[in-house]
C-alpha cells in the first residue's frame, strides 16, 4: 500500500473530548534511567548510597551524605533503534542529562555536623522514537471499529461540512464524522457498517513518530544526624514537551462500499484510505520528594524514599485528517476520493487545558560497603500507576477516565542492582542491571479489553518490559572527577492501531504489532568537589 500524504490542519477538541485518556496520561508520566555517569553505570541502584547529584531526583536523603561541595555536568550520546516487522529506524541524539551543585555548610555541632543545599537539572525522559510497519491479512478494519462506537447517531449528526467546528456542529465522535464524510462508514439496514465484511481481504500500514522530553529542576536540602541518619527533601519543578505523529492506513479488496451514485445499498469494490493524527502536549508541574538513608554500621546502608505525584498543568493541540479513494467494482468515474479534516477551515489553533497527576513512587534500598574497595547495592521501586488522575483545569477528576485507569493499569515494579570496585585509589569499575515490569494489566496485554482513546486517534501503545545493562569507569584526582558509562536498553512494546471489540461471548480483534527498542548510550560526567 502506498502511503497517502496529507497536509495537517492544527486544531483543538472540546475539553470533554480532549482531556487525555489513560494511555496518553501514562505516556506523560514516564521516566527513564538518566542522571550522572556514575549513577547510570550502576543502573540507578543508588537509593542507599547518596553523595551523587542524581540522588536529588531519586532519594533526597543522599544529599545528607555530602561532606564537601560538588559541582558537575553530564552529557550523553544516545543511539536509538526501533524495530518492527518492516524495518529498523535509527536515530542519534545528544543530551545533557544532569547538571548541578551541592553546597555543604559545617554547623559546628557534633549531633548535626552538616547542613547541605543543592540545585540540579535532570532530564527525566527523552520521548524520541520512530517506527513503522505493516500488517498483512487483516481480520477486521479500523472502519468497523469506528462504526461500532458510532452507536445511535444518525446521518444528520455526521453529515456536516468537512472543515467543521466541533464546538457548534455536533457531539458525535470526531472519528465518526471524519469517517462518514470520507465514505468509510455507512448507515445501512438500521445500523452503522464499516468496509470489512465476509470475503473482504486487505493489509494495513502504520507509522509513529514521537519527540520531546521531560526535564526536572530540583531544589533540595538535607543533613545528617550523628553521621548515622542522613535525610533530605526535594521540591521538583518539571517541564514537559511531547509531540506525536501517527498514521494508520488500509487497502481492502472486496470492500463493502455504499453506493452514492443515485443508488442505494452496498456494492463491492476496492478501498484505499488512511488516518493521520498530530498531538502536541506541553505541561509544567511540581512534585515533592522525601528520603532517608540509615547507616547502622559502616558496612551497611538502608534507604527509603517517597515521591508525590507530579501535579501537571497541561495544554494540548490536536489535528486529524482522513484521506480516501473508494472505487466500486465496474465504476467508470474513478469512484470517490479526497481528504477531510477534523478542525477549522481557517487553520486557527486553540488550546485545550487540563491537569494530570502522575503516579506516586516508593523506593526501598540496601547497600553493602566493603571497606574502601567495593560497593554492592540493590533498589526496589514501586510505581503506583493506578493512582494516575486526569482532571479539568479546576482540579476536578474525570471519573470515567479514573475508572479506566483502574481497569487498564497496574503497578510497575523496578528492580535495580549495581556494583562498584575500586581498582586503585583513583580508578573504579562499575556495572549494573535493571528490570521494569509492564504497567498494564493482563486483560490489556491479551487484547481482551475495550480501550477508550481520545480525539480521532484510535491508536495506543504500552510497554511490556524494560531492561538496562550498564557498565562504567570512574577516575578522580584530588577534587576533580570524570566518570564514563555505557547503557544498553531493551524495551519491548506493543503498538495497537485500534482497540479490539470485546462483547459477551465474542471478541473482534484489533490490529497490533510488536516494537523492539535496542538503544545504546555513552555518558560522560565531569565535576569538582571542594
Amino acid at each position: 500500500m502506498n502511503k497517502i500524504l496529507f497536509g495537517l490542519l492544527l486544531c483543538s477538541l472540546p475539553v470533554i473530548a480532549t482531556a487525555q485518556e489513560t494511555f496518553d496520561a501514562l505516556k506523560n508520566s514516564e521516566t527513564e534511567l538518566r542522571g550522572t555517569a556514575r549513577f547510570q553505570s550502576m543502573a540507578g541502584a543508588f537509593g542507599a548510597l547518596g553523595g551523587d547529584l542524581s540522588t536529588l531526583s531519586q532519594n533526597p536523603g543522599g544529599i545528607g551524605v555530602y561532606r564537601s561541595s560538588d559541582a558537575g555536568i553530564t552529557m550523553s550520546l544516545d543511539f536509538n533503534s526501533s524495530k518492527t516487522n518492516l524495518s529498523s529506524d535509527n536515530d542519534t541524539r545528544f543530551n545533557v542529562n544532569n547538571a548541578g551543585y551541592v553546597g555543604t555548610i559545617r554547623t559546628g555541632s557534633e549531633v548535626v555536623p552538616y547542613f547541605n543545599i543543592g540545585f540540579t537539572y535532570q532530564r527525566q525522559m527523552d520521548f524520541h522514537r520512530h517506527y513503522r510497519g505493516t500488517v498483512g491479512a487483516l481480520n477486521t478494519s479500523i472502519t468497523n471499529h469506528i462504526a461500532s462506537y458510532t452507536g445511535n447517531y444518525n446521518e444528520s449528526d455526521l453529515g456536516v461540512a468537512n472543515d467543521y467546528n466541533p464546538y457548534y456542529s455536533t457531539s458525535a465522535p470526531w472519528a465518526s464524522i471524519l469517517s462518514y464524510n470520507s465514505y468509510l462508514i455507512n448507515y445501512n439496514n438500521g445500523g452503522w457498517q464499516g468496509l470489512y465484511g465476509d470475503g473482504t481481504t486487505g493489509s494495513g500500514e502504520f507509522e509513529v513518530d514521537q519527540s520531546g522530553h521531560t526535564d526536572e529542576y530540583n531544589i533540595s536540602f538535607g543533613g545528617n544526624v550523628n553521621n548515622t541518619v542522613f535525610w533530605g527533601a526535594t521540591v521538583g519543578l518539571t517541564d514537559l514537551d511531547y509531540k506525536s505523529y501517527t498514521y494508520y492506513g488500509e487497502t481492502l479488496n472486496n470492500a463493502y462500499i455504499y453506493d452514492h451514485n443515485g443508488n442505494t445499498g452496498i456494492v463491492d469494490g476496492t478501498a484505499d484510505y488512511g488516518y493521520e493524527n498530530y498531538l502536541h502536549t506541553e505541561g509544567t508541574g511540581y512534585n515533592f520528594k522525601l528520603g532517608v538513608i540509615v547507616k547502622p554500621v559502616n558496612e551497611l546502608r538502608l534507604g527509603l524514599a517517597f515521591h508525590t505525584p507530579t501535579y501537571y498543568d497541561m495544554k494540548d493541540r490536536y489535528a486529524s485528517s482522513a484521506a480516501f479513494q473508494m472505487t466500486p467494482a465496474g465504476a467508470t468515474d474513478g469512484g470517490y476520493y479526497g481528504t477531510n479534516y477534523a478542525g477549522y477551515g481557517d487553520g486557527s489553533m486553540d488550546e485545550v487545558r487540563y491537569d494530570i497527576h502522575t503516579p506516586w513512587h516508593f523506593i526501598a534500598s540496601i547497600a553493602g560497603v566493603m571497606g574502601r574497595e567495593g560497593i554492592l547495592s540493590f533498589d526496589y521501586e514501586y510505581v503506583g500507576n493506578g493512582s494516575i488522575r486526569v482532571c479539568d483545569d479546576n482540579g476536578h477528576a474525570y471519573t470515567d477516565v479514573t475508572d479506566r485507569v483502574k481497569d487498564y493499569l497496574q503497578a510497575s515494579h523496578i528492580f535495580r542492582v549495581g556494583g562498584e570496585y575500586r581498582v586503585t585509589p583513583d580508578w573504579s569499575l562499575r556495572a549494573g542491571y535493571s528490570y521494569q515490569t509492564s504497567p498494564v494489566k493482563d486483560v490489556v496485554k491479551d487484547n481482551q479489553a475495550n480501550i477508550t482513546t481520545v480525539s480521532n486517534n484510535t491508536a495506543y501503545e504500552f510497554d511490556k518490559s524494560i531492561q538496562h545493562l550498564t557498565l562504567g569507569l570512574g577516575y578522580h584526582y584530588k577534587g576533580f572527577y570524570a566518570d564514563m558509562a555505557y547503557v544498553h536498553k531493551w524495551r519491548t512494546s506493543q503498538y495497537n492501531a485500534f482497540s479490539p471489540i470485546v462483547g459477551i461471548g465474542y471478541t473482534e480483534p484489533g490490529v497490533n504489532a510488536e516494537v523492539k527498542d535496542n538503544n545504546n548510550r555513552v555518558v560522560l560526567t565531569m565535576g569538582f568537589r571542594f
